[in-house]
């Protein structure tokens, strides 16, 4: 594994912005939030999916970096676009609608890799401060008892996450192709897959206002697409008919009662057989050791269990 830096010096972080430009003020949110970050030194790039960030009116902060998507390249290929364009040990990915509350976010956050070495990616609590009763999807495992409760994950949600840029190249970068959907639990794989862990701190927190996620148009045939292209590339036989077959029964239950939902759904799954996955270059399947960590964690090797933390 990588050798990490000590905090004798602060820790360089490379921020990802990912925006259309079409939430003006959320944006200028999360810029600020960056700003008032302490005990880092972060390089910042804004990347404009089919929008060109210096066109902002005020401008942006000074130091951040705009970077111009001509076309909409969706958000896993425009998040990889940004970071060329950006420097540090570490790659913070942040959405335009998410913002940090607290302004050691960053450097306690750094800290945790130092202190555990083995870990390859963080994932925070999402919260949003004006709906107490955030959505249990946010909570990223089974045991969704409650989101202060830290764990080893194998899902992330994606608005906010912290990672080794060592790492991040490791695992060769966002599913580019997916457009939208489950490209966080490819990475999360991929990170598994060099060796690490991926960990929820549910101490640490993200703001992100409650959305349905039912608002994409295409919201249940990329969903169910984006599985199949998941299990392809990155399953073996059978853990790939296995993770597909379980997330169909699981969804077909869920849609019983909504008939374009589920004629949605259905394409989908034709969809991510009759297509390829493999929109660049093939990247090898899991190891069989990656996919027996992930099935059993409770039997991982004592050096790979997570560190205990208080969660009061």
């Amino acid at each position: 594994m990588a050798q990490r830096g000590t905090l004798s010096t602060p820790p360089t972080i490379g921020v990802v912005i990912l925006t259309m430009g079409d939430r003006p003020q959320e944006l200028r949110r999360a810029f600020a939030s960056l700003e008032f970050q302490q005990g880092v030194d972060i390089d910042v790039a804004v990347v404009g999916n089919g929008w060109d960030p210096a066109t902002m009116p005020g401008g942006l902060p000074a130091g951040f970096t705009p970077v111009y998507l001509e076309e909409n390249l969706g958000i896993p290929a425009g998040r990889n676009a940004g970071v060329p364009h950006v420097r540090g040990e570490f790659i913070l990915f942040l959405d335009d609608d998410s913002w940090l509350p607290d302004t050691d976010f960053l450097s306690e956050a750094a800290a945790r890799f130092s202190k555990y070495p083995d870990m390859g990616m963080l994932m925070p609590r999402i919260a949003d401060p004006d709906d107490l009763e955030s959505p249990r999807r946010w909570i990223p495992r089974l045991n969704k008892r409650t989101a202060r409760e830290s764990s080893n994950i194998f899902h992330v949600g994606e608005t906010c996450l912290l990672l080794p840029r060592s790492v991040f190249e490791a695992t060769r970068g966002w599913a580019g192709g997916f457009w939208y959907a489950h490209e966080g639990i490819e990475l999360a794989w991929r990170v598994w897959d060099t060796g690490h862990r991926v960990w929820y701190a549910g101490d640490l927190r993200v703001c992100h206002p409650v959305v349905d996620p039912r608002r994409h148009g295409e919201f249940y045939r990329l969903n169910a697409r984006n599985r199949v292209w998941l299990a392809r590339r990155n399953l073996r036989w059978p853990f790939s008919w296995l993770y597909v077959g379980s997330w169909t029964l699981i969804n077909l239950i869920r849609l019983r009662n909504d008939p374009n939902g589920l004629r949605q759904h259905l394409a989908g799954l034709l969809s991510g057989y009759r297509t390829s996955p493999w929109y660049q270059q093939p990247r090898p399947k899991l190891s069989w050791r990656t996919h027996l960590r992930m099935t059993w964690p409770a039997g991982l090797p004592s050096s790979e269990r997570p560190p205990r933390q208080n969660t009061a």
